[in-house]
């Protein structure tokens, strides 16, 4: 199946139905397909087709979201590329990725004309909103285009996506998504969130379309729902537009779940259409959880995976977050969830080993959910997908009910004294502090050491705090030897478009200039 099937699919419980909604700006089915069609024939009559990569730059917007299904009907790949990166690093995607075709929003003016002088590869360039010199807008381009349907014939191993890695350890690397990996992750997505037959769900989309929020929205698509599609995560609008459309499901990382808690009258707000309120993406503090827990319902979920394997690798159902109408305990709620039925999951030591329930050891993922491997990058593959599995480079534990348990990275894992210690454990006891909005642990130099345990904090508007009051909490609950040994606070952490916090950037700035570097 193509990616496009989901919305094609959707369209059959009803053409003239809403598909996406974009400010004052609605979508059926029928206007939905058609613009794609119309985006495919053009491409297919400049001679784009399979081998060609194309991408698009722009914020959330149902017409950049409809370009990349439009790219998918004529077999061209789409590359979805992060609008948020820096200039740098959006060269290096679409420079290492081949692109050639780039649909770009006139706010990314700028960075385009930056792009087209150092990449001499793209070939075609078509702005969303205006005409821009020689470069047509996309009315002109698509001005007579042909609106006939295409069924192009596709292989399950087709190049869909090439997903740019999030740069959390370095240079972002394309993952290979193919027909076969795209279609298992709407499966597991769709026997996790569960509607009964008839149900349209309407999806909320906040974080970037590029990521797990616009792939997450083709199983609503398949079921006939609405796609409610927002330009960022203000937390205001999306208040209102869950009570105004009635949104049922919605996913964000746990630092907009945080901003999502403190603002003012959230206890008041009406969820009660929400049916699966998803984060992910990043650990979650167990007392912000249990918070959430409480201001939004029976309606909190979690699931894991990452670009090689998406999302759908483990699911903790809302059902799961509670035992007899009363939270469920905290080892239940600190576990990412129940390994979902397309993939194997197991947890590896460093010889391939598995080891026994509740020792941790490297989590390792096998199935038609798992990418074949990084775009022309041979060496790499070669030391993540060994003997069938994917070596995800996360460090977890299977409790003896199954739940799957994550300790760390393995490359956030800090030496200290020849101990190993890993951050999440001492980030879980620092998040409960009231005056936290959030925090990372990492190690920096330390001459007798090696490395020195060290927190930096983001504190809540107007909040303070001592590096004493952190320390006292963390030797009581912790123990000395993982006890920070040194408190920085910040004003806003590093961190990704998926909202996770770069550690690789806060541990640069300690290790700057010296020879040895941890990673």
């Amino acid at each position: 199946m193509l990616f496009t099937h989901f919305l094609d699919r959707g369209a059959t419980y009803g053409a003239d139905e809403q598909c996406m909604v974009d400010g004052d700006r609605s979508w059926t089915y029928r206007e939905a397909q058609v613009f794609t069609y119309r985006v495919a024939n053009t491409l297919r009559a400049l001679g784009h087709g399979p081998g060609t990569h194309a991408a698009v730059l722009s914020t959330n917007s149902a017409v950049s979201f409809l370009c990349a299904f439009g790219f998918h009907r004529a077999n061209v790949t789409w590359i979805p590329a992060n609008p948020n990166s820096a200039f740098d690093d959006t060269r290096h995607v679409l420079g290492q990725f081949e692109c050639t075709v780039l649909f770009f929003h006139s706010g990314y003016r700028e960075m385009v004309d930056k792009l087209r002088a150092e990449l001499p590869g793209l070939k075609l360039l078509v702005c969303l909103d205006q005409e821009i010199g020689d470069i047509p807008s996309l009315e002109q381009w698509l001005a007579g285009a042909d609106a006939t349907p295409l069924d192009l014939p596709s292989d399950r191993e087709d190049l869909a996506v090439l997903m740019p890695t999030g740069g959390t350890t370095g240079r972002s690397k394309g993952v290979m998504l193919t027909q076969r990996v795209l279609y298992n992750f709407l499966a597991g997505y769709m026997v996790s969130f569960t509607y009964e037959a008839g149900e349209r769900p309407v999806v909320m989309v906040a974080a970037p379309l590029t990521h797990a929020a616009g792939m997450m929205s083709l199983a609503a698509l398949a079921r006939g729902g609405s796609v409610v599609i927002l330009p960022g995560a203000d937390v205001g609008l999306m208040l209102d537009t869950i009570e105004t459309h009635r949104v049922t499901e919605f996913f964000l990382p746990p630092t907009v779940v945080y901003r999502m808690l403190d603002h003012p009258g959230i206890e008041e707000r009406d969820f009660s259409s929400v049916r699966y309120f998803a984060y992910a993406a990043a650990p979650m503090s167990l007392d912000k959880l249990k918070r959430a827990l409480t201001v939004f319902g029976p309606c909190m979920a979690q699931f894991f995976g990452q670009s090689e394997a998406p999302a759908m690798c483990t699911w903790l159902a809302p059902q799961d977050h509670w035992v007899d109408g009363e939270i469920a305990p905290d080892e239940v709620l600190t576990s990412c969830g129940y390994p979902t039925p397309f993939i194997e999951l197991k947890i590896l030591d460093d010889a391939g080993h598995e080891v026994p329930s509740g020792e941790p050891g490297e989590v390792c993922i096998r199935g038609d959910m798992v990418t074949p491997g990084y775009y022309r990058d041979e060496q790499t593959t070669a030391v993540t997908l060994v003997g069938g599995w994917l070596h995800t480079g996360d460090v977890g534990w299977l409790d003896g009910g199954g739940r799957l348990h994550l300790v760390d990275r393995k490359k956030d894992m800090i030496i200290s004294g020849g101990l190993n210690i890993y951050p999440q454990e001492i980030e879980q006891v620092i998040w409960g502090h009231p005056a936290v909005q959030d925090c990372a642990v990492i190690g920096i130099p330390d001459e007798d050491w090696g490395e020195r345990v060290t927190a930096v904090l983001e504190l809540n508007s107007g909040a303070q705090i001592t590096e004493d009051e952190i320390i006292a909490l963390c030797k009581d609950r912790l123990g000395s030897v993982k006890t920070p040994k040194r408190v920085d606070i910040t004003g806003s952490l590093p961190r990704s478009s998926a909202g996770k916090v770069l550690k690789r950037e806060l541990r640069d700035h300690y290790w700057t200039g010296l020879e040895r570097k941890i990673h």
